[in-house]
């Protein structure tokens, strides 16, 4: 492929990215739990190695690592859904103050604007018709969608048993691919996605825990109301970047509205949420994670967007993970490092249009600038 022309190849990449693209839209139900599956068991390898090297049988160890994290996901469970029946018990408060809230905001409007009560609640009236059209026909394939999650988690465990059981044979067919010349380079890069994966999941994990009792904790005791469902929600779906914080803000703001008569503690709200983010993002996220490799805001908020357009919200939650991937894959493929270079943070401080040195696929400019960006190198000693 190297002998074709310049434009055939990069014709023939841009084609290649949209069947990609079309091949996941048609089949995302199925890629779905696989991808998740995959992600899951690279995180359970550590406590499957380490069962396996008390003798215990690979199925055995795999069927323990798989109920560990059955027991995990069950507290997780039991945990939200206790927040939300103490929601479900405030009920009448929380309809009270909708109530009043919405009182206010149409005595407010009729001093600003021509429209009386009446003619308000008319404008109220069509906008809930067509609202509750609206939800009448996605409930009609609620069905579909409940047995589609039950499908997802019931694949799932499956999926992760058998990657685990059958992963010497997934590694050897991986080498297959490549000529032996590069098996070193592919066993390398194979290492760094496992330490990629891994400290980034694992990541996401610890800043669940602590986002969630530190978000909740200090609501708590502000005296929010249900503040630690406000924390859990916000913590989970910060794990979206960029557009998970600004669904958690409002989901946060819409809590505290209909739960409390007056406007002060959503401010207080706002405020929390704004400093526990601070604190998670520039001090507790980078000492967690690190800087095993960076991926600059555009490819992430790009990546977000196009998942969620693709698979929707599980696309979205694994859309950083997969980037992170194919950043590894892209700089040690000579073919396609120019989408490494797109992905990554590794911004040069002068334009090529300036220093031709930075125009070039140099590994000696590619080290100056990752140790200019702070960009740790990548831990290798892990085993796959």
């Amino acid at each position: 492929m190297n002998q074709l022309p310049l434009t055939v190849r990069r014709s023939i990449e841009l084609m290649g990215l949209f069947f990609l693209g079309w091949i996941i839209v048609l089949a995302s139900d199925l890629l779905a739990p696989l991808l998740m599956a995959f992600f899951i068991s690279i995180m359970l390898l550590p406590l499957y190695r380490f069962l396996v090297r008390r003798k215990l049988p690979d199925g055995l160890a795999i069927g323990v690592s798989l109920l560990l994290m059955a027991v995990v996901v069950g507290l997780i469970v039991w945990f939200f859904s206790s927040q939300i029946s103490s929601l479900i018990t405030d009920f009448p408060v929380i309809q009270k103050n909708v109530t009043n809230h919405l009182t206010a905001l149409s005595s407010w409007v009729s001093t600003k604007t021509p429209f009386s009560t009446q003619e308000q609640l008319q404008i109220i009236n069509d906008q809930s018709s067509k609202v509750l059209n609206y939800a009448g026909g996605m409930l009609s394939g609620a069905a579909t969608s409940v047995t589609g999650i039950f499908i997802f988690l019931g694949l799932l465990p499956i999926y992760i048993f058998l990657m685990l059981f059958y992963k010497n044979l997934l590694l050897r067919f991986v080498f297959f691919w490549f000529p032996t010349e590069n098996h070193e380079k592919v066993e390398e890069g194979m290492r760094e996605m496992e330490v990629i994966i891994k400290s980034y999941l694992f990541g996401l994990l610890i800043q669940v825990s602590y986002m969630t009792v530190l978000l909740g904790g200090i609501l708590l005791i502000l005296g929010i109301k249900h503040a630690l469902l406000i924390g859990v929600i916000f913590a989970f779906l910060n794990l979206i970047p960029y557009v998970g914080a600004l669904l958690g803000n409002l989901i946060g703001v819409l809590l505290t509205l209909a739960s409390s008569p007056e406007l002060g503690p959503i401010f207080i709200v706002l405020g929390t949420i704004t400093a526990v983010q601070f604190l998670d993002n520039n001090i507790l996220m980078p000492r967690i994670v690190g800087s095993k490799v960076k991926i600059n805001a555009l490819a992430t908020i790009v990546g977000v967007l196009v998942g969620g357009e693709l698979a929707g919200i599980s696309g979205m939650f694994l859309s950083l993970p997969i980037i992170a991937v194919l950043k590894v894959v892209f700089d040690r493929s000579e073919q396609f490092k120019q989408w490494g270079v797109l992905f990554g943070e590794e911004r040069p401080n002068r334009s090529p249009m300036e220093v031709p040195a930075l125009r070039e696929k140099d590994e000696v400019v590619q080290d100056q600038l990752e140790r200019e960006n702070e960009i740790d190198p990548t831990d290798r000693s892990s085993k796959v």
